[in-house]
C-alpha cells in the first residue's frame, strides 16, 4: 500500500469510528427478545466461598398491560437487608419509570433510602443514621436507559439481542452510599459449564464492571469491583450464578 493510499485509508477509519461507537448509547433502552411476565422465587446467599447459606432473595415481578413492577430483597442471617423496587415499561424496549433501594442494618433500620423518578431526572432520599444522617435531592436527566436491581437481570438475559462485538453498556444509578451515576459495561466471556446435582450445565459466562473511557478504564478497574454472571445456553436464558460484591460496602457474595 503506496502512502497516500494507507493516509486515505486511516482517515476513512478516523470517519467511521464516531459512527460505530454512536450506534447505540449507554442511556438507549435495551432491545427485549423475549416477553416478561409474572413471576416469584427464593434462592440462597452464599459467602464468595463456602457452602452455608448466609441468606435468601425473594424476588416478585408482576406484570400489568405494559408495565412491569420488580423488587427484590436480600434477608441476611445477622438480621440485615438489602431491597430493590423497580418499575419499567415494557415492549419492544425496556424503559425504566421508578426505582428505590433500601439498605438496613442488622438492627433493621435503613442506612440508604435512594428513589428515582426517571421522568422528573430526580434522585432523592439519605444515607447514615444520626448525626451521621445526610440527605440528597439531585435533578438531572437520566435516560430511560437506566437499569439498576432486578432490571439488570433483565438486561442480561437480552444481551445478545444488543451487544455490539460482545459487549453492551449500559446506565445505572447506585448508592455509594450517596447516588452515584455510572455507565457499565456487560462483556461475554468463555463458555463453561457449572455442576449442579451430578450433572455439568453448560452456561456462558458474563463480567460487569464500570466503564469510563478507554484511557481510563485500565486504571478504574484495578479498583473497582467485578461482577460475574453465569447463564444457562438455553433460549430464553436463565441466571446459574452471580458472583460480586453484595453491595458498595463490597461484602463478596454468591448467589445459587
Amino acid at each position: 500500500m503506496t502512502k497516500r493510499r494507507m493516509i486515505g485509508a486511516m482517515l476513512l477509519c478516523a470517519l467511521a469510528w464516531p459512527l460505530v461507537a454512536a450506534a447505540r448509547d449507554a442511556g438507549d433502552p435495551i432491545r427485549m427478545a423475549y416477553n416478561e411476565g409474572d413471576v416469584a422465587g427464593v434462592v440462597n446467599i452464599f459467602p464468595k466461598e463456602g457452602s452455608e447459606p448466609i441468606g435468601v432473595i425473594v424476588y416478585t415481578q408482576r406484570r400489568k398491560g405494559d408495565t412491569l413492577e420488580t423488587k427484590r430483597t436480600a434477608y441476611f442471617n445477622d438480621g440485615s437487608s438489602d431491597e430493590d423496587v423497580a418499575v419499567a415499561k415494557v415492549g419492544k424496549t425496556l424503559r425504566t419509570v421508578s426505582g428505590e433501594s433500601i439498605i438496613r442494618d442488622t438492627a433493621g433500620q435503613p442506612t440508604v433510602d435512594m428513589h428515582i423518578d426517571v421522568g422528573q431526572g430526580r434522585v432523592w432520599g439519605f444515607y447514615g443514621q444520626g448525626k451521621d444522617r445526610s440527605e440528597f435531592d439531585e435533578h438531572g436527566e437520566i435516560p430511560a436507559g437506566t437499569y439498576f436491581g432486578p432490571l439488570i437481570n433483565i438486561v442480561l438475559k437480552n444481551f445478545e439481542a444488543n451487544a455490539e462485538g460482545g459487549k453492551l453498556v449500559f446506565h445505572t444509578v447506585v448508592p455509594t452510599p450517596s447516588p452515584r451515576k455510572l455507565d457499565m459495561e456487560v462483556s461475554r466471556g468463555d463458555a463453561t459449564t457449572i455442576e449442579r446435582a451430578g450433572h455439568a450445565v453448560p452456561v456462558n459466562q458474563y463480567l460487569m464492571r464500570v466503564t469510563v473511557n478507554p484511557i481510563l478504564n485500565p486504571v478504574v478497574h484495578m479498583v473497582a469491583p467485578e461482577t460475574h454472571f453465569f447463564q444457562t445456553r438455553d433460549t430464553p436464558p436463565a441466571l446459574m450464578r452471580f458472583a460480586g460484591p453484595r453491595n458498595y460496602a463490597g461484602q463478596e457474595i454468591r448467589i445459587e
